[in-house]
């Protein structure tokens, strides 16, 4: 088989996810959540979706999110809230705690990554960026 640049490519990128995924799984424990709930309230940072948009963008089924948001309810993450759009639709919103408990887990993923980043120069990482962000958008 003959190795394509697009191999390197996909090759770079999984790599690069095992190890952004290992620093993510850290962090959660070391707050006490799963690797799922610190993405829930990454995205629950900057947004309040319904249940079904929160699966979505976790890539989950309803009922497994379900789950995942009785279980941050009970410490006190997350509310669910009735739609200010439809009063039959419920929304996720992250609590305070929730809030304080992302930002942190987020300010300690940028620590713990800092030094693979250091390797990119300036130019680099904006050329970088902007790849993966349309990369990204095109997913």
């Amino acid at each position: 088989m003959t190795d394509t640049p697009d191999d390197a490519l996909v090759d770079a990128l999984v790599q690069t996810s095992f190890v952004v995924t290992g620093v993510l799984t850290r962090v959660a424990a070391e707050r006490d959540l799963s690797l799922t709930q610190l993405r829930m309230l990454g995205v629950l940072r900057d947004r309040r979706p319904r249940m079904a948009q929160l699966a979505a963008l976790l890539g989950l089924d309803k009922s497994t999110v379900s789950g995942l948001i009785e279980r941050a309810e009970r410490r006190g993450l997350v509310r669910r809230v009735p739609s200010a759009d439809d009063a039959r639709a419920v929304e996720v919103e992250a609590t305070a705690d929730g809030l304080a408990l992302a930002r942190d887990g987020a300010e300690q993923v940028g620590r713990a990554l800092q030094p693979l980043l250091s390797t990119v120069d300036g130019t680099g990482r904006a050329a970088l960026t902007r790849e993966l962000e349309r990369m990204l958008s095109a997913h």
